[in-house]
């Protein structure tokens, strides 16, 4: 022992190192046991799903997944494999898998759609948004063929913040992929405000989160760029963007609509209704639609505003989501014009976390409709649910309840208890 304990003192410096590795791969090893430990309680809450009775004329629900292979630096395809796809294939639905990542998928997207019972979208923001340039996921998804079909959320990229919303957060990686699978299974869905945004030639282009033009969106769009500084590549990203050109601001004319009215929750009918009751409807409907086309239509109450700001932000409100509010609306975030170069790096810091928030003296306003006029020559891009676009003049509606996403019950709880509250 004591020969031993001799060798350790001399050789100090490789004692040293060798404890460290040691101890590293201790650490990785009891890690990967947790994560392994996890799948299995969720495959094993998934198995009682399968082992479920069905009747012999009702066919298998069929899930249609699409996932993208590039999110998470090209890690998601495995990561889906490992931690969600047993899950799936457990519960005992029939599972069809589409990879993103090649042109000419519009038309096998409809066809798929068509003979789905449930989508699943695998990813970051990016994947619920855009499935690939030339084919825009939403699109399909409010068309009113589809617009029924519930959506279910694996967050697997860097950036998932629609999963704040639908699932309990937590630090861990694989328990938040199995929570968000299992979330799926229990069939507890919410509805989510979707955005329009179309440019004068473009097609409309949709998001769940919201649109963002400014100074905090192009640093942040450059944060990777330095990622030789580690911890410090966020700040340094800011503070470079202050040296080209300070202050840094954007010229608009801004054009809304106030919030409208949420009409009352329209219940589905699991049976056909008796003749008379169809009979009246269809006498009701008629005769509605002819007092409406007799009385003369209101014309519609716009307010105007000439924005001067660092950043401009529109949002849907399905981070705080409320399901008992009374009005439909998006909200609309106006900077401050003028700020410091240190305010402008810390709060570009907490938008890398929360690239929607509306800092601290910032205008709000709530809409149901708007217009942004850009001057002529404006350059730089908009974010929209983290995906780059070409900044043009836009006019971005609000689409209110348009889509339903599975949920953990939990959390839904929690948003009908809020409500309450």
């Amino acid at each position: 022992m004591a020969k031993v304990l001799g060798t350790l003192r001399q050789h100090w410096k490789k004692s040293t190192f060798g404890a460290c590795l040691l101890g590293w791969s201790g650490q990785w090893l009891y890690e990967k046991h947790c994560d392994n430990l996890l799948r299995r309680a969720a495959c094993q809450e998934a198995q009682a799903f399968g082992n479920q009775l069905i009747p012999p004329t009702v066919p298998l629900k069929k899930a249609t997944v699409f996932l993208n292979p590039a999110a998470c630096k090209g890690k998601a395809g495995n990561l889906f494999e490992k931690n969600a796809a047993p899950i799936l294939h457990l519960s005992g639905l029939d599972v069809t898998v589409v990879k993103t990542d090649y042109e000419g998928q519009a038309k096998k997207l409809l066809e798929l759609m068509e003979n789905t019972d449930l989508i699943i979208i695998a990813g970051g923001d990016g994947t619920v948004q855009e499935l690939h340039a030339n084919v825009n996921l939403l699109s399909l998804c409010v068309q009113a063929a589809f617009s029924k079909i519930p959506i279910g959320f694996i967050p697997i990229g860097k950036t998932c913040t629609l999963s704040h919303t639908l699932y309990p957060e937590s630090t861990n990686q694989v328990q938040h992929i199995t929570n968000a699978t299992l979330a799926i299974l229990k069939g507890e869905t919410v509805p989510l405000d979707v955005l329009q945004i179309k440019g004068e030639k473009e097609r409309p282009v949709f998001a769940v989160s919201g649109l963002r033009w400014g100074s905090y969106r192009d640093a942040a769009a450059k944060v990777s760029q330095y990622w030789y500084l580690g911890p410090l590549k966020t700040k340094a990203a800011h503070l470079f963007s202050t040296f080209k050109e300070w202050p840094q601001k954007h010229q608009a004319a801004l054009k809304y609509l106030g919030p409208t009215e949420r009409p009352p929750e329209e219940l589905e009918e699991t049976t056909r209704p008796p003749l008379y009751v169809r009979l009246y409807r269809r006498l009701r409907s008629y005769w509605s639609s002819s007092k409406d086309f007799s009385q003369e239509v209101a014309p519609e109450d716009w307010e105007e505003l000439e924005v001067s700001t660092i950043e401009l932000s529109i949002a849907t409100r399905n981070r705080q989501l409320d399901l008992k509010r009374t009005e439909d609306c998006m909200d609309i975030c106006i900077g401050a014009e003028n700020i410091s170069k240190g305010q402008f790096v810390h709060t570009g810091s907490e938008k890398m976390c929360d690239p929607l928030m509306c800092p601290e003296g910032s205008q709000r306003i709530q809409a149901s409709r708007c217009i942004l006029q850009l001057p002529e020559g404006t350059e730089g891009s908009f974010g929209i649910d983290n995906e780059e676009y070409e900044a043009m003049p836009v006019e971005v509606k609000l689409l209110p309840r348009k889509l339903q996403f599975f949920c953990d019950p939990k959390m839904r709880e929690q948003m009908l208890q809020a409500a309450v509250q």
